[in-house]
């Protein structure tokens, strides 16, 4: 069955490479030299179009509303998109902003064509290339979330507690890692479960229609029919506001009166109406660093953070991961309908934990899901994530040796717990410890950070950040999101270190030496 598929590139070659090899596998070809033309091709043709590859340039301005403007338009076309080398932090966050799939060039031709093929036969075995969508509005119980380690048990614990309460709640955490899911939980244990469950996502919704979308608009003249209003679909229920900090600042002082009054008065309006929701607000920001920096209000941060919980990243809770894996693997396997739920061999497993997902949860499910549906053997096994090998660089490779002062008992707990981060050298016996291959690139002696000075007192705390800092600039080439990720802060917070250790923003790697 020829499949149509549209091509969004700026660049005439590349069009035409892209698309005499895509006509050879017996597909029809439309392509577009921008994004705008892109989306009117869309627009004519969104019952006929199966997969869209999007060219991703990181220094041409937001890229990623493209996605935004494709999943409005049609939300079960598959999107792959193709980012430069120096870009694979912006095809990461394509991923997170629902990208099927990316292709990090320079690649073959053959490779897109694969990746096209693979997306056309998940698109046509359940008409979704996009899995993670699905579930949204079913109900979720605590029993539902998988919560091996003390992290997520922790965060279960909270979740319970404050079912009992009605104030606000603001759960904070990367994208991915399931807060909507907690909010769900939180609303199906409370005394508000037979009412709605409204979730908004602030980052998905134009600055211009936001206050309307979240209080409403009156009809005008019978020209425009009006909006009800997040707030009024959710009365006597919950409200789920996703991503609040990119709510902008006019929209938080109305939203601080809201939650302070009990009301809500509707754009255009001066008539105030009486609602009963209990607010769930969630972020992926530092919403400290975003009050510091006048981005968003002190007051209703305050008003919003009275009960927080933080869920913390799948990388800093590898336990989850074994038995995330497989139940979606079992889910996914029900719902394609095959004779018996697919296994997971230890060598995939063992490849699921050593990854950092920087999509999180979220991300896990999706390569589950595609592992699911290509999936031609009885137990997935490595071969069945190649796009997770593929970002392991040095994985069954030989390991380096560290030089480390370390108790020689520790050691084997030591080699298991820093993978992915530098050693730390203690005072006490001398031992060596194999380093994980990600570090097979760096002399030895960058890898440890000396924690006592020449007299054998302690370092203080500032110095050790310094060389931390300097080190993970050096390691991650100077990409400041993935450097910040890495070390668990803010861009914000790790801007004004720099600063602070006199580290030039524009031209880090050359003073992280």
């Amino acid at each position: 069955m020829t499949a149509h598929i549209l091509v969004i590139d700026d660049d005439p070659q590349e069009r035409r490479s892209l698309k005499a090899v895509i006509e050879s596998r017996g597909h029809a070809v439309h392509v577009a030299e921008s994004d705008q033309a892109g989306l009117e091709v869309f627009r004519k043709m969104r019952g006929e179009i199966d997969a869209v590859l999007l060219d991703l340039k990181s220094g041409e301005g937001n890229r990623l509303s493209v996605l935004s403007f494709l999943d409005r338009l049609r939300a079960d076309v598959p999107v792959i998109v193709q980012t430069a080398e120096s870009g694979t932090d912006l095809a990461v966050e394509a991923m997170r902003a629902g990208a099927f799939d990316f292709v990090v060039k320079p690649t073959s031709l053959e490779r897109i064509a694969t990746a096209v093929s693979n997306a056309l036969k998940l698109h046509e075995s359940d008409g979704s290339g996009r899995p993670l969508k699905r579930g949204r509005s079913a109900s979720v119980s605590f029993s539902d979330i998988i919560a091996a380690s003390a992290g997520m048990a922790r965060v279960l614990e909270l979740g319970r507690r404050a079912v009992q309460s009605h104030l606000p709640i603001m759960v904070e955490g990367e994208a991915g890692v399931g807060k909507e899911m907690l909010a769900r939980a939180i609303h199906s244990a409370s005394e508000r479960s037979g009412r709605p469950f409204v979730a908004v996502n602030c980052a998905a919704i134009p600055h211009a229609t936001i206050e309307a979308v979240l209080f409403g608009r009156p009809e005008q003249d019978g020209v425009d029919e009006g909006l009800i209003g997040k707030f009024k679909e959710a009365d006597g229920g919950t409200l789920f506001i996703e991503e609040i900090g990119d709510l902008p600042l006019h929209t938080q002082a109305k939203l601080l009166e809201a939650v302070q009054k009990g009301e809500i008065i509707a754009a255009g309006s001066h008539n105030p109406h009486k609602v009963d929701v209990r607010i769930i607000a969630s972020t992926s920001k530092d919403l400290i660093e975003e009050v510091k920096a006048n981005r968003f209000r002190e007051d209703l941060y305050y008003r919003l953070s009275v009960f927080p919980i933080t869920v913390p990243a799948l990388r800093r809770r590898k336990e989850d991961i074994v038995h995330l894996a497989r139940a979606f693997a079992e889910r996914f396997s029900a719902e394609q309908r095959l004779q018996r739920p697919l296994g997971i061999g230890s060598g995939a497993l063992a490849l699921l934990t050593a990854y950092d997902w920087p999509g999180n949860v979220r991300q896990l499910e999706n390569a589950v899901f595609r592992a699911v549906v290509l999936a031609e053997g009885d137990e997935l096994t490595e071969r069945d994530f190649p796009q997770v090998a593929a970002q392991l660089p040095g994985r069954g490779g030989p390991l380096t040796t560290v030089a480390s002062r370390t108790p020689a008992g520790a050691v084997d707990e030591l080699a298991s717990k820093t993978a992915g981060t530098p050693l730390v050298a203690e005072s006490g016996h001398s031992s060596t410890v194999a380093a994980p291959a990600p570090f097979a690139n760096v002399a030895a002696s960058a890898n440890v950070i000396v924690s006592t000075d020449e007299s054998g007192n302690v370092r203080k705390l500032a110095e050790v950040e310094e060389e931390l800092i300097r080190f993970a600039l050096k390691f991650y080439r100077g990409q400041m999101s993935q450097v910040a990720r890495k070390l668990g802060i803010g861009r914000s917070t790790l801007y004004r270190k720099l600063k602070d250790y006199g580290i030039d923003p524009d031209n880090p790697q050359k003073d992280a030496a």
